[in-house]
């Protein structure tokens, strides 16, 4: 069954924006680099505020930052349970997206609680402070000042070779939920999450396009068929079009578009099985 065409749920004046940022060879995400500058902030003002010893500043600061990673990731594995109750070793994937604040934060504060416990004064002005760098962090995120605009607004008028050698024009697809992602076979991220865009492309109701980036058709076939995936849409983009399209800051890129062809989302990096199964349940 194919998905009828629907008007976007997205404000016409509202466009996704890259969500990472590249320096050199690293793929940094936005969310984090902000988490990072809050932290160091919570560093430093913690110093002449709270006077604690190096040693009790030391264990409470790294038990700080361990506690909201864990309590953070758990809490965004448990409100997405339906995602993971089918591979439950995706919750220990740190690196991939899926991080709950308010977990964070209250994990964050149980071990500040606990660890200064025995000072009331520095135990509240510690909370002040776990405060005030979460106001900033999700001030930042909201603000998002390293962000660049997306390039694209709908899918691109391109017409790519596929494995057959034969023209896909991208914006013919339109009428389906398409998820296009660029992807090179060096990539380790980009072959991680493989498997999990072949599940998706076997749906009802969506398209994903996976457009090589810079490979040949030898490669791309021997990497596909090793791995035993298959995809409708397997293009090659030899001269790295769409990377320049899409503004994308390196690989994987994801983009999403509607069924009316519009990009309604976009990730850079690796996707998680949680992210996904929140684009396709829109």
């Amino acid at each position: 069954m194919r998905r009828t065409k629907t008007r976007s749920r997205y404000p016409k004046d509202t466009w996704p924006v890259m969500d990472a940022l590249a320096l050199g060879p690293l793929l940094i995400p936005l969310p984090r680099l902000y988490a990072f500058i809050a932290a160091l902030v919570l560093l430093l003002a913690s110093l002449p505020v709270l006077r604690l010893a190096t040693p009790l500043r030391t264990r409470w600061f790294n038990g700080l930052l361990l506690a909201w990673l864990v309590a953070a990731r758990l809490g965004h594995v448990l409100m997405h349970w339906d995602s993971y109750s089918a591979s439950p070793l995706d919750g220990l994937k740190f690196w991939q997206p899926g991080y709950s604040a308010t977990w964070g934060l209250l994990g964050a504060a149980a071990w500040s609680a606990w660890i200064l416990r025995h000072r009331l004064v520095t135990l509240i002005t510690s909370q002040v402070l776990l405060a005030t760098a979460f106001a900033l962090w999700l001030g930042l995120s909201l603000w998002n000042p390293l962000a660049g605009d997306q390039q694209i607004q709908a899918l691109p008028e391109l017409a790519l070779d596929n494995l057959d050698g034969e023209h896909v024009a991208l914006s013919s697809l339109q009428g389906e939920t398409v998820i296009l992602n660029l992807w090179a076979s060096w990539c380790p991220p980009c072959r991680r999450e493989m498997p999990l865009l072949a599940q998706a492309d076997a749906r009802d109701g969506v398209q994903v396009v996976v457009a090589n980036q810079g490979e040949t058709l030898l490669e791309v076939t021997r990497y596909l068929d090793t791995h035993g995936l298959f995809f409708e849409h397997a293009l090659l983009d030899p001269r790295q079009q769409l990377m320049a399209l899409t503004a994308a800051p390196g690989l994987p890129t994801t983009l999403l578009f509607d069924a009316s062809g519009r990009l309604a989302d976009q990730h850079v990096g690796e996707l998680s099985r949680a992210q996904l199964e929140a684009w396709l349940s829109r």
